[in-house]
């Protein structure tokens, strides 16, 4: 795993994305499912209870892939990271709407940009070999 750029990187933001979705719960006691305005975790990324559970699911999903392999895991961040980007630019327009059913604020519109950038990059960077080369069969016995 440490030889893999991908599979370092969505370990890390795994295992934070489902620590941040755990710790989540503790500050939306009170906050509806789905409300616009949730708790403070941090004192900064509000959250309500479906923003914790989505947490916990990319966390989740990033995990899993950076301890499948390298090409899991550059699929991984790949995808999280362009639904973080649109996350994160769609965010701006539908915060104080009815729309913010993950009740997002300017910090964390800024932090999913930020993950997305880091994730797009590693995953488009990195570990090049791996989606340019086919999968290598062993070589067949001599007879």
């Amino acid at each position: 795993m440490s030889s893999s750029p991908n599979r370092i990187v969505g370990g890390i933001f795994g295992a934070v994305y489902l620590l941040v979705g755990l710790l989540g719960f503790a500050v939306t006691g009170g906050v509806g499912f789905i409300a616009t305005k949730g708790g403070l975790l941090l004192g900064l990324f509000a959250v309500n209870p479906l923003h914790n559970i989505v947490h916990l699911l990319i966390g989740a999903a990033l995990l899993i892939a950076a301890f499948s392999g390298v090409r899991a895991a550059k699929a991984a961040n790949g995808t999280v990271g362009f639904v973080y980007l649109l996350v994160g630019i769609v965010g701006f327009f539908i915060a104080d709407t009815a729309a913010n059913i993950l009740a997002l604020n300017t910090a964390d519109h800024v932090l999913h940009l930020a993950s997305a950038l880091v994730l797009i990059v590693v995953s488009l960077a990195a570990d090049r070999a791996v989606s340019a080369s086919p999968t290598r069969m062993a070589p067949s016995p001599a007879p």
